[in-house]
């Protein structure tokens, strides 16, 4: 499945609360070329009386592929019985690997993310090995695999996720560079230097104001900002991340309340808006 550096994708926390028809619709008219789902908007889809066959028509139809399944967290062994989630979190944990390579038969996927919310200290052997078997079990059903930090977990930052891998050294394993992420973790433009491009494997913009919440993740989850509606230089990330070879697409993540009580065509319209703004800066 190719999709490359001009091709956005229309990400799952964007339109929370859209059916697989209404997301798929509002992506293609908002000249979105993927999008990415999570296991539940497929078993909702298929609950509501949609078929696979019914779902790889539509996107057919519409000129739309599935590009991420997000987020898998039970790849490490400690995963599932430790950390901090809220409730979205925890029906995510609720998902198996078997979940998402079914969903990836079903209908196609580029790429699967894998995320850890188990808290510090890290053992980075012991996660290169694990990822090295989820990149290995995951090739076998086509899909690329991106390792997503998140500050508060024992993979905090773009080096953690880096060093695992590299020692994972799986030719389809790489890295998601989150915006909102990195930017919490104390990231910038320069932290990127020391990471291949061929790794960075997906990415995912957002914004968020320069002073951070007391609890990031009901601020990561319900009061993210378009992309150029804060504080983080979104135009110098991705330039940043196009010097150093990423040939990812960009997808477009934003989990917010306010964003979420918007008709999907309409908060598919902004999200696309803002990300085509972005990158209209990154070519000047």
């Amino acid at each position: 499945m190719m999709l490359g550096p001009g091709d956005l994708v229309l990400c799952a926390g964007t339109l929370p609360r859209a059916s697989f028809a209404e997301r798929v619709e509002a992506a293609a008219e908002a000249g979105f070329a993927g999008i990415s789902l999570f296991v539940a908007d497929y078993q909702r889809a298929r609950a509501d009386g949609l078929s696979d066959a019914e779902m790889r028509a539509l996107l057919a139809d519409r000129g739309v592929v599935v590009a991420e399944l997000d987020p898998l967290m039970g790849w490490l062994p400690e995963s599932a019985a430790a950390g901090a989630v809220n409730e979205q979190g925890a029906a995510f944990l609720q998902h198996t690997e078997r979940d998402f390579y079914a969903l990836a038969e079903a209908l196609g996927a580029r790429s699967l993310n894998a995320v850890s919310i188990a808290p510090p200290p890290l053992d980075a052997d012991a996660a290169a090995e694990a990822f090295a078997g989820l990149c290995d079990r995951a090739g076998e059903h086509g899909l690329l695999v991106h390792l997503e930090f998140l500050p508060w977990t024992q993979i905090p930052d773009v080096d953690a996720a880096l060093e695992i891998v590299q020692l994972a050294g799986r030719p389809n394993g790489g890295l998601m560079l989150d915006s909102w992420h990195h930017f919490r973790s104390g990231g910038d433009a320069v932290s990127l230097r020391r990471v291949p491009g061929e790794r960075i494997l997906a990415i995912q913009i957002n914004d968020a104001p320069r002073l951070a919440e007391p609890d990031p993740i009901e601020e990561t989850t319900r009061r993210r900002l378009l992309p150029g509606e804060g504080d983080i230089d979104l135009a110098e990330l991705l330039k940043a991340m196009r010097v150093r070879g990423s040939t990812a697409p960009i997808g477009v993540e934003v989990f917010s309340d306010a964003l979420a009580r918007l008709p999907a065509r309409e908060a598919a319209r902004l999200a696309g808006d803002a990300a085509r703004a972005v990158l209209r800066q990154v070519r000047g």
